[in-house]
């Protein structure tokens, strides 16, 4: 799967579905039209015939009569009004990114610290899956109350995702089988569907609005009770009219918006089905999820209200569906099993056990280390191989996370979990080798935070390979984003100290620092990821920064750190005049971090070309350093470019 493809194809479904909207609020607006019409038509025609002596007699066949400017603009405005403010309302209610979407279902967030061992088995999934494709770790909530088996990811941009499963995918599935929904899901947060499901739900909610006050419209008509007889009825049955087709034009407009979002749906859940497969490369573990969904009494049902609204997020259908499967979000659980396995028959499923967490879940929780052989290590690649992969999840890269986490100390894996102990790591991971900066920086940390945190972790810090380091702060992010706004700022000072205790930047420390900061930010205001800049030509100035700072960083030699920029700057021929090598004043950390700014804001073809660039310049000696490999994932995920872990 390429991961730029599959944004462009994001976008491009945007685009359709934009259109075909905005085709369905067209015909709303001209059913509204001729309702309107009728009415008038009818209200004048009375008038004729009732009207004082001399009136004009009815006007028949005349078509100019149909054509009403004084009607249609105010009912075309009074419509995109109603559904653009409504449209609006549902996008602000999911500002806050997967987890507004996640807790209007009534979801409860699982601590990462939880002692639950089917929940940390859960968890152990999610943050292998996430550490293999470089996708910041989401966090994780559970549908305590959905005796079905589904699950959903849902979310505005990577850094605000979040996974969700319910009670009965929790109980009733093998690890095999959720890595193999997991895996689904994460396709859905790979491809770009996350964000595409949010403004569906709400522009689908503007046009039923239009339903919603007409039918509030004729309860509170209802009620009402008529004085004076007959008298005073006719202001009454105009507005059950009113009421009566607002009602009707406004659920027809849902009744077809469902339409084109179950089939849009439909379509996307085959490609996610494929890629969890190409992430796992264990057909039969999503398969077997399927097949227990075939054979339960609950099935995939949710018993939530909101499950219709919300059944495109979810990994299989969640309502029966109206009108022969009109309204199916997902294909027939037959069809995916076939397109898994051409062999399938419809073989009936027998009715899913419990399954035994005691036995299953101490190493597929991550509490022991797995007893499975040492998997194989990705071959080293160019570091160009490993910009292809963004956005991609092979079963080489699950096995060396599984093979990473199980040989990082339990202490620091439980620290990352622990909203206590998770600063405190992170301080951690900064100390540095030598001993007077060292004990320097610990009084910083113990200064600002506390000392007792950090003294229970160094012993097992010191242990800590260099590898490990981003690996470790990416588990403790779903605990840092979780820190109150009032000790936030304390917190990121603490850490500016740390970072500057010997008044240099090293590339671990810039990379652990920015994928904080762009982390936290877009965690906290998802709605904030917009693109600024569509030419080459407005970021070729921080492009070149990008490229001298990477070149700076991977030699001292002046010379070869020329031809490493040249080599980068090839890869860009529409600014071939306008890349110049710059000194390091223009090139140090605070100038990248700007850079980096502007180009997080620029347009998915920019970042994929600056990206391949920056790969060039790093890989120009042919080997990729540890400080090479986190500077480069720094800027992807600043990027927002889920980079997998470097060989």
């Amino acid at each position: 799967m390429d991961f730029f493809e599959a944004q462009a194809r994001a976008r491009r479904r945007t685009s359709r579905l934009v259109l075909l909207f905005a085709l369905a609020v067209a015909g709303t607006i001209l059913a509204g039209y001729a309702a309107a019409l009728a009415f008038f038509l009818n209200y004048e025609e009375s008038q004729r015939v009732v009207g004082p002596a001399g009136a004009l007699p009815p006007v028949e066949g005349d078509p100019g009569r149909f054509w009403r400017p004084d009607l249609l603009v105010p009912v075309a405005l009074g419509t995109l009004a109603v559904v653009g403010l409504g449209s609006l309302f549902k996008w602000w209610q999911f500002r806050r990114g997967g987890s507004a979407v996640a807790e209007s279902l009534g979801a409860r967030r699982v601590d990462p610290a939880s002692t639950n061992l089917a929940e940390r088995r859960l968890l152990n999934v999610v943050e292998e899956m996430a550490l293999a494709s470089g996708v910041p770790v989401p966090a994780v909530y559970l549908l305590d109350e959905e005796p079905g088996i589904n699950a959903f990811a849902a979310g505005l941009t990577t850094h605000d995702a979040v996974v969700a499963v319910t009670h009965g995918a929790l109980d009733r599935l093998t690890r095999d089988e959720l890595q193999g929904v997991i895996g689904h899901e994460f396709s859905h947060i790979l491809n770009g569907d996350m964000r595409l499901n949010v403004r569906l739900s709400a522009i689908i909610f503007g046009i039923l609005l239009i339903g919603l006050i007409g039918r509030t419209l004729l309860d509170g008509l209802s009620r009402v009770r008529l004085r004076g007889g007959s008298r005073n009825a006719g202001p009454i049955v105009a507005l059950f009219a009113v009421g009566l087709a607002l009602m009707i034009i406004g659920y027809a407009g849902y009744f077809f918006g469902r339409l084109i979002q179950a089939a849009v749906s439909r379509q996307r859940e085959f490609l996610a089905d494929a890629s969890a497969i190409q992430f796992t490369r264990n057909p039969p573990g999503l398969a077997g999820a399927l097949k227990k969904i075939g054979g339960f009494a609950h099935g995939s049902t949710l018993a939530s209200k909101q499950s219709r609204a919300l059944g495109h997020f979810f990994f299989a259908q969640g309502f029966r569906s109206a009108f022969g499967g009109w309204w199916a979000t997902h294909p027939p659980l037959d069809e995916r099993l076939r397109a898994i396995d051409p062999h399938f028959a419809g073989q009936p499923s027998a009715p899913p056990e419990l399954v035994d967490t005691n036995q299953e879940s101490p190493a597929a929780a991550g509490l022991v280390a797995a007893v499975s052989p040492v998997p194989p290590r990705l071959p080293p690649a160019a570091a160009p191989a490993a910009v292809a992969r963004v956005g991609t999840v092979s079963p080489e890269q699950l096995a060396n996370t599984r093979l990473l986490l199980d040989t990082v100390p339990l202490a620091l894996r439980e620290a990352a979990r622990s909203a206590a102990a998770a600063p405190a790591l992170v301080f951690g991971l900064l100390l540095a080798a030598d001993p007077a900066t060292r004990a320097k920086q610990r009084e910083i940390a113990a200064r600002h935070a506390g000392g007792a945190p950090l003294d229970q972790l160094e012993p097992w810090l010191k242990d800590v390979r260099p590898e490990q380091r981003l690996p470790l702060f990416h588990l403790a992010l779903p605990v840092l984003r979780t820190i109150p706004a009032d000790q936030l700022a304390a917190f990121l000072g603490t850490l500016d100290e740390l970072v500057h205790a010997d008044a240099e930047v090293s590339p671990f420390e810039f990379a652990l620092q920015k994928l904080l900061a762009h982390a936290l930010a877009l965690g906290r205001s998802p709605g904030a990821a917009v693109v600024r800049y569509h030419s080459f030509h407005a970021v070729a100035g921080d492009i070149a920064t990008v490229l001298s700072a990477l070149a700076r960083a991977s030699t001292s030699d002046a010379t070869f750190a020329h031809k490493a920029f040249a080599l980068g700057a090839d890869q860009l021929p529409l600014l071939a005049t306008k890349l110049k090598f710059q000194e390091p004043a223009a090139a140090g950390i605070d100038r990248l971090d700007s850079a980096l700014d502007r180009l997080a804001v620029a347009s998915e073809p920019i970042k994929q070309r600056t990206l391949f660039a920056a790969a060039h310049t790093v890989g120009a000696d042919g080997k990729i350093l540890i400080t090479e490999a986190e500077l480069l994932r720094a800027i992807s995920a600043a990027l927002d470019c889920p980079m997998p872990a470097l060989a």
